[in-house]
């Protein structure tokens, strides 16, 4: 079941700038990674999810219902981290969490205080000395507190040390188990990497690749790279196989398809190795084919 469906969604700020015909869908359950540099129209896409931003074309609906005319109603179920936080000064964290679960009519804080724990937060500190992280933090547990059945999640671990990092990527994870839909806007591959089922690529406002991490992680061309003892036998191989390339002193990297292993295994036999080991095509080298020359920031 489709639980979030972007239609062709158009929302043009000029100069090249907003989102251009962009449609995706995201099944319950499922964690989609949407990545893409700084000013690609991920957080603009997120926003008009939430219904903070009414387009020029096309639509969003979330459980069916339309994310303009619906924002309330969506806001009861939905969990939704910005980019940019904006946290009132005047208030303890905890002061703020309260607020928030009123505004909600939330039945229990229990989740909340839970969270409060995780990720070790001194609730009762007031935000205005807060650090970035901490502000992060309680950010965090505001938007996972009424346990959302969808969660919209802005650069999420902005601001958040390795540690802090990786608890977010577990309770991703566990909220995943949980069964819950979750879209995570990010230029950290490694954590897209770790929780997405589906990642989509935007760039300039307009989603320019879908594709499963399992068909990522599962490549059917794997790269391998093979030392040799000596020369005669790297010109060998090179000659062999035209996609390799010399890496540096007596080093190729050879890409082989699944299929044809056991003849590459065979043309290795026959050459003094000081060894072979596989190469991992992570997500960001496969997103870099799309952006070479732009810099993520």
């Amino acid at each position: 079941i489709e639980v979030i469906e972007v239609n062709h969604l158009t929302k043009d700020y000029g100069e090249h700038k907003g989102i251009f015909d962009l449609s995706l869908s995201i099944k319950k359950g499922e964690v989609y990674g949407f990545i893409g540099p700084n000013g690609a129209g991920k957080s603009t896409t997120m926003r008009h999810m939430m219904g903070f931003s009414r387009a020029d074309n096309g639509n969003v609906t979330i459980k069916n219902l339309d994310s303009w005319q619906d924002k309330e109603k969506i806001k009861e179920f939905t969990g939704y981290l910005a980019g940019e936080i904006a946290l009132p000064n005047d208030m303890t964290g905890l002061q703020y969490l309260k607020l928030i679960s009123k505004m909600r009519k939330m039945q229990s804080f229990d989740y909340a205080e839970e969270l409060l724990k995780y990720f070790k937060i001194n609730p009762n500190a007031g935000i205005k000395k807060m650090s970035k992280g901490m502000k992060q933090k309680i950010a965090i547990v505001a938007t996972f507190m009424h346990d959302p059945d969808i969660i919209l999640l802005d650069e999420p671990t902005s601001g958040l040390d390795p540690l802090m990092q990786e608890r977010f990527i577990d309770l991703v994870e566990k909220e995943k188990q949980n069964g819950k839909t979750i879209f995570l806007s990010s230029h950290i591959f490694d954590e897209v990497s770790k929780v997405c089922d589906r990642v989509g690529i935007v760039k300039e406002g307009n989603l320019i690749k879908e594709l499963d991490m399992d068909s990522l992680r599962n490549n059917e061309e794997k790269t391998y790279i093979v030392k040799f003892k000596d020369d005669e036998d790297l010109s060998k191989m090179a000659n062999l196989y035209d996609d390799s390339s010399i890496v540096n002193e007596k080093e190729l990297l050879i890409k082989v398809s699944d299929s044809d292993i056991n003849e590459f295994i065979s043309d290795l036999s026959n050459c003094d190795l000081i060894y072979l080991k596989e190469k991992e095509e992570s997500l960001e080298e496969y997103f870099m084919k799309f952006y070479e020359g732009d810099v993520i920031d």
